[in-house]
């Protein structure tokens, strides 16, 4: 087994995807980090995507907008938005056509990237508190699902909400409610419990982002609203050119999550 080292400070973490050193999901990684999905498109279409993200904040909880190509945020002084996060995927058309371990080459000066808040950043917590997260036990990406869950459309912006799934045992449901509404920033509370099939889902071995996490018998599937909602957007939208993070390898901030 491939020993994945646990980054402590996001600085650190950073420094690591920037060299090349780290390349897997941030999941676990610089603990009370808040994590950030990354959406970067040109300017043509940033007001209709900023839309679009006040319409819908549980998947698309806005940290920070950084306009006129610029890639250090405010949240992460001295980082690098083209190199820093783990890995970047290339969409033309609505069609992934790259991925990438860093987008510098790509990089235009009316771009616009869009920072948005990742359930990961309460995964500490959960664990603090004692709720047993297995897809980080496992070392494994959370599992992701495309829903039949409308987003509120803005300009050319359209499409399903996605959501991240943890298994969680019984007793700790209420508790892990409780603990990931207190960051909003961060998607908040779950948006479904159990049943599945009620939001779309029909088979949780089938990730459409991420691994598979299997539910075992004391446990229930919990969903949050997830930051790779604007992928699938993208894909609905057809929006002709934007440049995302890879699924479950973020843009870690140094803001408190």
């Amino acid at each position: 087994m491939t020993c994945v080292p646990t980054f402590q400070r996001a600085a650190d973490l950073r420094h690591a995807c920037r060299t090349g050193a780290f390349r897997r999901e941030t999941a676990g990684q610089a603990p009370g980090a808040l994590q950030a999905n990354l959406m970067l498109l040109p300017r043509e279409h940033a007001f209709d995507f900023l839309l679009f993200c006040q319409r819908n904040p549980k998947p698309c909880p806005l940290i920070e907008v950084v306009c006129d190509g610029g890639l250090e945020p405010r949240c992460a002084p001295g980082a690098n938005l083209a190199t820093d996060a783990p890995g970047y995927r290339v969409y033309r058309d609505g069609e992934c056509v790259d991925e990438r371990d860093d987008v510098a080459s790509l990089w235009r000066s009316d771009m616009v990237s869009f920072l948005i808040g990742c359930s990961f950043s309460f995964d500490g917590a959960l664990q603090a508190a004692g709720v047993a997260l297995r897809h980080i036990e496992l070392g494994r990406n959370v599992s992701m699902y495309r829903t039949n869950v409308a987003c509120t459309p803005a300009g050319i912006f359209h499409g399903e909400m996605v959501v991240s799934m943890r298994p969680i045992k019984s007793r700790d449901v209420a508790r892990a409610v409780e603990l990931s509404a207190r960051l909003p920033i961060a998607h908040g509370a779950p948006v479904h419990i159990g049943h599945p099939a009620a939001l779309g889902v029909q088979d949780l071995g089938r990730p459409d982002y991420g691994d598979s996490v299997p539910v075992l018998d004391d446990e229930v599937p919990v969903f949050w609203a997830c930051g790779v909602t604007p992928q699938w957007v993208a894909q609905c939208s057809r929006l002709p050119w934007c440049i995302t993070h890879a699924p479950g390898r973020m843009f870690v901030t140094d803001l408190p999550g």
